[in-house]
């Protein structure tokens, strides 16, 4: 069930913060190398339409082959690529095969847990996605060490293969089926049905984006800042997802008996104090002391979003509404980057991490307003009221 997403992930996670060093060694500016990071998020977003319509079509391992098979060569040409814009495609083609991957197996885990259970499972494919995350750069380092940075993506290529061969051995937990009649066949009939959902909880969930989305590049682009080492910027990033991987499952407990607000909110305002304090960081100790509170920041939101998608998701075209409700995600997290990467080309760095963070500050109040209005399992109170236990259990 988890285990070829979070080995996919250990490729990402090679990979991701060697994305702007690369840039920078191909010529760009920073703010171009931000750029070319967020290709990652970008590529994300332009997966998940497809993406739903895959998986519900031809199955869960079938989609994740695909998927694999577009990494293994979006992964040779990063390696290889000796032009920015190419080099840039392949960023991109890696991260709609990431959404694929995400999205096979959040389909599948919001159909089977128990919503005794819901946020745990999601916590754990969010924590095995983390793992990954947290064990990549660390390889990468060594890798980037020995040969150069050109040899992350070799090893995310290696990364890759095996995922392959795991997704190929495993059983489908998800067989191939068509469409059931009356199923919404694509997006916009799915976005017209929830409009008034995915306008109010939709837009907080956009909100939470650009805070989640900026620690992936502003740690790196602020080590390259700080004339860091690659090797150096890689260890400050995988420590920060050591963090995270120590606070994924307490996360999805709190989540499963206390609501959901419980980890979402005190996720977002931790996230905008690392953000907010990135200008003060003048070495390489200070970054670290940073990426770390980003990383427990980033742990303790683990599954929120899937969380919430689960609790509020239909049971016709599960895979359909999914797409939306990732799309939505990843649009978020996509503008974090792209804020920071726009502040870098003005020569201002600090300016866009302050700005995410201010916009973290802002996703946490639309939180507390929307998600007790649309998901009775926001908190305790919601639960009551809706006639449930305290946990969320039918009494």
């Amino acid at each position: 069930m988890y285990l070829p997403a979070g080995c996919f992930e250990v490729a990402i996670g090679a990979a991701t913060p060697m994305v702007a060093v690369r840039g920078v060694e191909l010529g760009t500016s920073l703010g171009v190398a931000g750029l070319l990071a967020s290709a990652l998020i970008v590529g994300q977003i332009l997966g998940d339409a497809p993406a739903g319509s895959l998986a519900a079509r031809v199955g869960d391992r079938r989609a994740m082959l695909i998927a694999d098979l577009v990494a293994v060569g979006a992964f040779t040409t990063c390696a290889l690529a000796t032009d920015p814009i190419l080099f840039g495609a392949a960023v991109l083609l890696a991260g709609m095969s990431n959404s694929v991957f995400m999205l096979a197996r959040q389909s599948y885990l919001t159909e089977i847990a128990p919503i005794a259970y819901r946020a745990r499972a999601l916590a754990t494919l969010g924590g095995v996605v983390r793992i990954g995350l947290f064990v990549g750069p660390f390889l990468g380092a060594g890798t980037v060490h020995l040969w150069g940075t050109p040899a992350a993506f070799w090893l995310a290529l290696a990364v890759a293969v095996v995922t392959g061969a795991i997704a190929f051995a495993a059983p489908d937990t998800s067989p191939s089926r068509q469409l059931e009649a009356g199923t919404p066949a694509n997006l916009r009939q799915v976005f017209a049905e929830g409009k008034q959902m995915f306008l109010t909880l939709g837009m907080a969930i956009v909100l939470i984006g650009p805070a989640r989305g900026a620690r992936q590049v502003v740690v790196p682009l602020w080590g390259e800042h700080l004339a860091l080492s690659p090797e150096v910027t890689s260890i400050v990033f995988g420590i920060s997802g050591l963090l995270e991987t120590l606070v994924f499952y307490p996360a999805g407990v709190v989540m499963d008996r206390r609501g959901r607000l419980w980890a979402a909110i005190p996720s977002m305002l931790l996230l905008s104090v690392g953000l907010g304090a990135l200008p003060f960081a003048t070495d390489a100790f200070a970054l670290g002391v940073i990426a770390a509170v980003l990383g427990l920041a980033y742990g303790i939101g683990t599954g929120m979003v899937l969380t919430i998608g689960g609790d509020v998701v239909p049971a016709q075209a599960r895979e359909q509404f999914l797409s939306v409700w990732r799309l939505l995600s990843d649009s978020g997290q996509a503008s974090g980057p792209l804020i920071v990467a726009a502040a870098a080309a003005v020569g201002s760095l600090a300016v866009g991490a302050v700005s995410v963070a201010a916009l973290g500050v802002v996703a946490a109040i639309a939180l507390g307003v929307t998600v007790p209005r649309w998901s009775v399992h926001a908190n305790r109170r919601t639960r009551l009221a809706a006639g449930l236990a305290p946990d969320g259990k039918a009494k």
